[in-house]
């Protein structure tokens, strides 16, 4: 049983490749995404496995590994770990604009699911999470209209400015940077620049938004590109925001040795990962899978 809970939220720095495997289309090594929203995801497990395969390079002792995220498998000493990560889900999406480079995406949807997991950690929120009809918006910087009209990508949606919505968008950016100087741009963007669509709305920018990358094989002996050796990549973009649970019991080696408690696993964890950059995912030599990670813990 896990008896400490908190939340994580994950800042891509870069785009971010956690396969799916392949599937029919024009993609051939797409990115994880829920089924039933379709929106791009971070499957627990991944996110285990990455902090688990990074946990020394971070500071932590190797000597814990085991204990906190249970044995390779085919060990000989089985027993569960002490920490679980779920799912990560969409908060926000990035998305190209006419105005100020581009927006923080988001919808009533997102909003309400970040609200329901910060809420069953024991962090409610008040966030007042406003309803949208198909082709409108609703923000908070009228800098972002031309014409009275936000224009994202190559469609424009009817804008409606809320003087209650940045209540919601400090929250969030307090929440989901880190107060570092170095987040400081980016926290007064999400302040000033999140959008919010509806559902459907969002829902096609999170399908069709991605950073999608052609690569090529290299035969070795000929220098040259392979035939067929053209495939596509996706990934998630840059500043896309994330929330994922986290939670913690006693070490279960079944041992007084090194025996720890839900608190102090808890503890060790936010001290290695609160405001670390880590890596998840594929394709970690050319630079993707860097995401910056805040854990929120009543």
């Amino acid at each position: 049983m896990f008896e400490k809970q908190a939340a994580v939220f994950l800042y891509a720095v870069s785009p971010v490749h956690l396969g799916a495997g392949s599937m029919l289309g024009v993609i051939d090594n797409p990115i994880q995404r829920e089924r039933h929203t379709n929106h791009p995801c971070f499957a627990g497990s991944g996110i285990k496995g990455a902090v688990r395969h990074g946990f020394e390079a971070i500071g932590g002792d190797r000597t814990l590994i085991d204990r906190l995220f249970g044995p390779e498998s085919g060990s000989s000493d089985l027993h569960a770990g002490a920490v679980s990560f779920g799912d990560a889900q969409l908060v926000a999406f990035p998305v190209r604009s006419l105005k100020n480079g581009y927006v923080y995406a988001t919808c009533p949807q997102a909003l309400g699911r970040a609200q329901r997991l910060l809420t069953l950690i024991g962090m409610p929120v008040g966030w007042r999470i406003p309803e949208v009809a198909e082709g409108h918006c609703i923000l908070a910087n009228p800098e972002l209209l031309a014409n009275e009209r936000l224009h994202l990508e190559a469609f424009e949606y009817e804008a409606r400015v809320s003087a209650e919505l940045p209540e919601l968008t400090k929250d969030l950016a307090n929440k989901a940077l880190s107060q570092d100087p170095a987040h400081a741009f980016f926290r007064d963007k999400l302040v000033k620049d999140l959008v919010v669509l509806s559902d459907t709305d969002f829902a096609y920018f999170a399908e069709n938004a991605t950073v999608v990358e052609p690569h090529v094989r290299i035969n070795a002996e000929a220098g040259s590109a392979d035939d067929g050796g053209l495939f596509y990549t996706e990934n998630l973009p840059p500043e896309s925001i994330l929330l994922a649970p986290l939670m913690a019991s006693q070490t279960r080696t079944g041992r007084k040795e090194g025996f720890m408690d839900a608190t102090g696993v808890m503890l060790m964890l936010r001290n290695l990962l609160d405001n670390r950059l880590i890596q998840i995912g594929g394709d970690a030599t050319t630079g993707r899978g860097l995401v910056t990670v805040r854990i929120l813990e009543v």
